[in-house]
């Protein structure tokens, strides 16, 4: 019952944001309030969203402050000198312009955390997308798509999951999978080809002039934020927070709220330009975090119900025996929709461990099972409880189900490529 009941509000839920019968952020509400009603659940309600939402406030204060952050460096001029030489590189043609925002987002995915991939990469190429009138939805989903390949590295998270859920190394889980991170990064490549000649036969080729464009950036509006004397500085504490989150150095919502404060304070030490930089923000920032408490509320009920424990338990029941010999592919297929619709702690820290005893049961390496797992990645970046989507949405001013309907099959390519390399290298067993 609460497995049917679980897969109903999932259901209901994709429905509503899908067809745009409501909002992501109210659906996230109200679809897990009404079902934990209708499961009896209403006396618990409270306490199992509280828990949810607890869950993600270090997550939430993370990105409110990285908002904040690369909003000052964006408003300094640090990502100016990029933007020119891009524009310089790829004179106004959509497809090398897709490809070069894919090169940009894999690079900066290296640090393992979308939401750096998403402020930096749509703040530099946003501008350029818009100039020549190329659909900011490409933008957003190649930087998705960039980061679903590489959300892989063991520091972004997932894969540090699976290593502590099954107490595996690095050596047997992340390292196997080398290869077909590659594919993946190959598939979104030819992923932002494809969209790019699209694109490109929709507007044509637009000629630029970069230096008129960097003439006509130094005459805006927004010229007496500029800091050019500061660029050095700018960067250098850039690379040091980036540099510190990967390390691990300190939680990463204080890291940014370390950096946030350093920065306002030497690019604006004025107390009324500060408060003029943060409320300028505040739109972009309110809209993010409500939407991440709003998952908050979504994720606490789905777990505090038992509902994941339940769906977990039926898919596995209904595994045949005579596919236990094909238990790996199976995980890896499966780990697509899990990962779509429940946190990653849920699913590596509570359905995992299922799988691979699951796996055990027909001989399947443990090892095997988690290299699987992580497969379906790409899938789990454009689920509506990943937070740092909806600062993504949030920045090229879209609809969170647009996103979607354009990109999941593409993130479903992705998968499938992995699959496969890992398939034909052996990495998992048919």
């Amino acid at each position: 019952m609460l497995a049917l009941l679980g897969y109903l509000m999932i259901v209901v839920f994709m429905i509503l944001i899908m067809t745009g019968r409501l909002s992501a952020m109210i659906a996230l509400i109200a679809v897990p309030s009404a079902f934990a009603l209708i499961g009896g659940f209403g006396g618990k309600m409270g306490e199992m969203a509280l828990e949810g939402i607890k869950d993600v406030a270090p997550t939430g204060i993370m990105i409110l402050f990285a908002i904040l952050f690369f909003g000052i460096l964006i408003d300094a001029g640090v990502f100016d000198p990029i933007i020119n030489t891009i524009l310089k590189v790829v004179k106004g043609d959509p497809v090398k312009i897709a490809i070069g925002t894919a090169v940009l987002a894999l690079l900066i995915s290296l640090d393992g955390d979308g939401t750096t991939t998403y402020m930096i990469t749509i703040s530099a190429m946003l501008p350029l997308y818009k100039r020549i009138g190329m659909r900011p939805l490409v933008l957003a989903g190649i930087a998705v798509s960039s980061s679903g390949v590489m959300n892989l590295l063991p520091w972004g998270g997932p894969t540090a999951r699976v290593m502590t859920a099954l107490k595996l190394e690095m050596s047997d889980v992340f390292t196997p999978v080398i290869p077909a991170m590659i594919g993946g990064v190959l598939f979104v490549l030819f992923m932002a080809y494809c969209l790019g000649k699209k694109e490109r036969k929709r507007i044509g080729i637009i000629e630029v002039d970069y230096h008129a464009v960097a003439q006509h950036a130094a005459a805006t509006e927004d010229a007496y934020l500029k800091r050019p004397k500061l660029i050095i500085f700018n960067y250098a504490l850039t690379l040091t927070l980036l540099v510190a989150l990967i390390m691990e150095l300190m939680p990463s919502a204080v890291l940014f709220m370390v950096g946030f404060a350093i920065a306002i304070t030497v690019n604006y030490p004025k107390l009324s330009d500060q408060k003029e930089r943060v409320a300028n923000y505040a739109d972009n920032a309110l809209s993010v975090i409500s939407m991440i408490f709003a998952a908050g509320v979504f994720t606490g009920i789905l777990a505090g119900t038992e509902m994941v424990d339940a769906m977990a338990n039926s898919l596995i029941q209904h595994i045949p025996d005579q596919m236990g010999a094909h238990f790996a592919v199976i995980t890896a297929i499966i780990s697509a929709p899990f990962t779509f619709f429940m946190s990653n702690d849920a699913f590596y820290y509570g359905v995992l461990p299922l799988l691979a005893k699951a796996g055990a049961a027909y001989g399947i390496d443990p090892a095997l099972i988690g290299r699987a797992s992580l497969l379906g990645l790409p899938v789990h970046l454009l689920s509506p409880l990943v937070p740092s989507t909806y600062l993504l949405v949030g920045m090229v001013g879209e609809d969170f189900g647009a996103l979607q309907r354009t990109f999941l099959k593409w993130a479903c390519g992705s998968t499938l490529v992995m699959i496969v390399v890992c398939v034909l290298l052996g990495i998992i067993p048919l």
